[in-house]
């Protein structure tokens, strides 16, 4: 569905994206995450033909965004962070406008209209002006702009930005429905959300592509099997040394809490080492008031990789 290549972009001397190369399968749903200034938007403009790039290419199901800029936007459905509506209309008439412009015929524009809207959430607010409607409702108009001509690609820069909680879920929910239907790449920096949703995640730092994989691959590559927390009450360097010099134990974290107990955070590859400290624990009579294993996040991954903590290759 997309086929990035060699993509660049440069603005003034300043490099925002920096010679990417992915591709996205029909009906995947990508993540596509990356700090404030990584070049997210940047790219999603190229993708989507608004920016021209300083080099490389893109192809949207097969075709050049470039060469043949009108038929690639056919197969593309997209909605920036800030969604550009006409304030002043009405949602019926702004999406019949939309229509029109998108070359949808006619004899289908008034069913093809309620069909987003009912998609949409939008079924009893074809009379109201959007300028009216709360940020939450805006944003499903900007949605159900972005599908009135049925397409096979939906780009989504921050969907959620801006919304309160409740509002956020509403537009979760809708996301979750149209990637039945469509391809979509998402952006956005509610890391739980692109976890829970999508089935690739793509990280973007600096311009670089710097991790494309799933969540469970990249947290298994980048952060080892196993990180265990334990609360331990003694020496910290004689404590933090035997648990550095277990096998297995890739990197061990240290704090210190109230009445003199060790928090350590254990990164390790192996499966049972929790047993291991428990059983050292017991033989150096250790006071030990908490031994759990975590499960690794999205933002986990994001933070090793974006900081530097990580490096990883690119698949």
């Amino acid at each position: 569905m997309i086929e990035v290549k060699n993509l660049t972009k440069n603005f003034s001397g300043h490099t925002a994206v920096d010679d990417i190369s992915f591709e996205v399968k029909r009906g995947e749903i990508i993540g596509f995450l990356g700090p404030n200034g990584a070049g997210k938007t940047t790219t999603m403009r190229m993708l989507t033909g608004f920016f021209h790039p300083t080099r490389g290419s893109v192809k949207i199901a097969g075709v050049d965004v470039f060469d043949q800029p009108v038929e690639a936007r056919r197969h593309i459905g997209y909605m920036p962070e800030s969604c550009p509506l006409y304030l002043d209309m009405r949602v019926d008439e702004y999406l019949t406008f939309r229509a029109q412009i998108k070359g949808v015929p006619s004899r289908t524009l008034r069913a093809r209209r309620n069909a987003v809207k009912e998609q949409c959430g939008l079924t009893d607010t074809g009379r109201r002006i959007i300028g009216q409607l709360s940020k939450g409702y805006k944003q499903r108009v900007g949605l159900a702009d972005s599908l009135l001509h049925d397409p096979d690609l939906l780009i989504l820069d921050e969907p959620t930005a801006g919304l309160d909680p409740n509002q956020i879920r509403e537009v979760r929910e809708l996301i979750r429905q149209l990637a039945k239907r469509h391809t979509l790449l998402l952006s956005t920096h509610i890391l739980p959300e692109a976890e829970m949703a999508c089935q690739r995640i793509m990280i973007i730092n600096k311009g670089r592509l710097v991790a494309s994989d799933s969540t469970q691959n990249l947290q298994k590559r980048l952060l080892g099997d196993s990180l265990v927390t334990a609360d331990i009450l003694g020496d910290p360097a004689k404590i933090g040394a035997i648990l550095k010099g277990m096998d297995g134990v890739d990197r061990v974290e240290h704090a210190t809490l109230e009445g003199g107990w060790n928090h350590y955070r254990i990164d390790s590859a192996a499966q049972n080492v929790r047993s291991k400290i428990f059983d050292c624990a017991v033989s150096k009579g250790w006071k030990l008031r908490e031994l759990h294993l975590e499960c690794r996040s999205l933002e986990d991954v994001f933070v090793a990789i974006t900081r530097g903590d990580a490096e990883l290759e690119v698949n």
